[in-house]
């Protein structure tokens, strides 16, 4: 028997606006005493009138635009009613039927090395609620978060498996960080997602069966967590269609501890939130209000066009991938490589300086030592050493090569008179490689490099070394 899984996400992306959606209290509370940055409108206090951020809406129109989308001419907001502790007022303004996003798609590149398409169904704008702090005596309401802008992007059902699920939210963490709406730290919070999972019986793998019967499990705040949480319902749901067992509708949650999901509650009624316009906001013209020629050019190169780019450049395409996760790693390789060998400056960024040296190495400094070593002044391997005193000691490249003597030898005389005493000592080596044993060549290069501390030019010392040999058996 086959089976078909199907998933789709549900994304909440916090905005990183500098007020929150409704009112003018400060959008950055991180770390903040609890219910310090609330004011009457985000708590919620009768008589109190809301007033839409325009910067949030315009960052929901280029996100839309980013990810393909077509951004609505007519939006509106609504009434969502839920009851819940930390929604001070009983509802939560959102959008229901007309968003200000509709459609659009992001290519990811799943773990079979193939190109997918997932589309997007929808992206709307809403308002945060609080926060619960439980503990053993009960549980508390922290009202900080409530109101902050918050942007839901929901994927139709066509991701295949968890590792799918995980890449995609990978490459959409990398886009919204492009774009610089929001900062998506999902450790954080500003990203988290719910997932829904369905798994089917096929007969065989060429049956486009139907999709099961869907899960959802709430929110998942870390990629790790998203893949383990996907992969253990997927197991579940296949346990319980082998036992012939029926497979609830409903909401699970995720013991990360445990590595399990839990029913929460089940489904078989789609939930009533009696949704309304919201009396208070009037509807919006998207496209009278914004330019959104104007705001495509704020647009900039998203990590799939850097990817192309650096590939173009001669960078693998792994590599690439990895550079591309990131804006301020974009930045940086970029101005390396503007000034040294494109595959040498992402080898050393990646390998190297491993992405945590960014923040202690400037890109004036690696390109200083990346030349030394494209110019044969040092080797690649007394390279990694000063990299090593760079970053503990903040000195230049120059700086420490003078300082330890780490210039490369490459003076032919000096090198040939090292090379002749260890041929000389070494007599044993020189009838193995005359019988036939040309790896024993490898022990001599490894003798002068030795010797000189790997400070000798491994091109000129294999050079003389064989022509050496090469006289020796004459």
């Amino acid at each position: 028997m086959n089976y078909k899984t199907t998933i789709g996400l549900e994304i909440h992306v916090q905005l990183k606006t500098k007020s929150k959606m409704f009112c003018g209290c400060d959008n950055n509370a991180e770390g903040a005493e609890p219910n310090t940055f609330t004011c009457p409108v985000c708590m919620g206090l009768p008589g109190v009138l809301p007033v839409a951020n325009v910067q949030a809406i315009e960052w929901i129109v280029k996100t839309g635009l980013a990810l393909n989308g077509t951004v609505n001419d007519f939006s509106k907001f609504d009434r969502k009613h839920y009851f819940y502790p930390d929604l001070p007022k009983g509802y939560q303004i959102s959008q229901y039927d007309l968003p200000f996003a509709t459609g659009g798609w992001l290519e990811i590149r799943n773990p079979n090395d193939e190109i997918r398409k997932i589309n997007i169904t929808r992206i709307h704008l809403e308002e945060d609620a609080g926060k619960l702090i439980h503990s053993g005596e009960g549980s508390l309401v922290d009202l900080n978060r409530a109101g902050t802008p918050l942007m839901e992007i929901v994927t139709e059902p066509e991701i295949n498996s968890p590792q799918e699920a995980k890449i995609f939210l990978q490459n959409l963490r990398a886009i919204l960080r492009f774009l610089d709406v929001s900062d998506a730290d999902m450790e954080k919070g500003h990203l988290r997602a719910d997932a829904n999972i369905s798994v089917a019986q096929c007969q065989n793998s060429n049956d486009k069966c139907q999709m099961g019967i869907p899960t959802e499990i709430k929110n998942l705040n870390s990629f790790r967590m998203v893949e383990r949480a996907l992969l253990f319902e997927e197991k579940r749901q296949k346990e319980l269609l082998e036992k012939g067992e029926k497979i609830l509708k409903e909401t699970r949650g995720w013991d990360d501890a445990k590595g399990i999901t839990y029913s929460q509650r089940t489904k078989e009624q789609a939930q009533d939130y009696r949704y309304f316009p919201e009396p208070d906001l009037p509807p919006f013209n998207t496209t009278k209000i914004f330019n959104l020629e104007e705001i495509k050019t704020t647009i900039p190169e998203l990590p799939a066009e850097k990817v192309r780019k650096y590939i173009d450049m001669g960078v693998n395409k792994q590599d690439a991938e990895i550079l591309s996760l990131d804006s301020a790693l974009c930045l940086y390789y970029e101005k390396v490589a503007s000034k040294v060998d494109a595959k040498l400056a992402a080898n050393w960024i990646i390998n190297e300086l491993k992405l945590d040296g960014l923040l202690v190495i400037n890109p004036d400094k690696l390109i200083e030592l990346i030349k030394m070593i494209e110019t044969q002044e040092i080797s690649g391997k007394i390279g990694k050493e000063v990299l090593a005193e760079m970053i503990s000691s903040g000195k230049s490249a120059h700086d420490i090569i003078l300082e330890k003597g780490f210039k490369q030898i490459g003076d032919e005389t000096e090198l040939t008179s090292i090379i002749e005493n260890i041929i000389a000592n070494n007599p044993q080596v020189i009838a193995s490689i005359k019988a036939g044993k040309k790896e024993a060549v490898g022990f001599l290069i490894g003798q002068v490099m030795h010797e000189t501390k790997g400070q000798a030019n491994p091109q000129k010392v294999n050079e003389i070394v064989n022509k050496k040999i090469g006289e020796k058996n004459e």
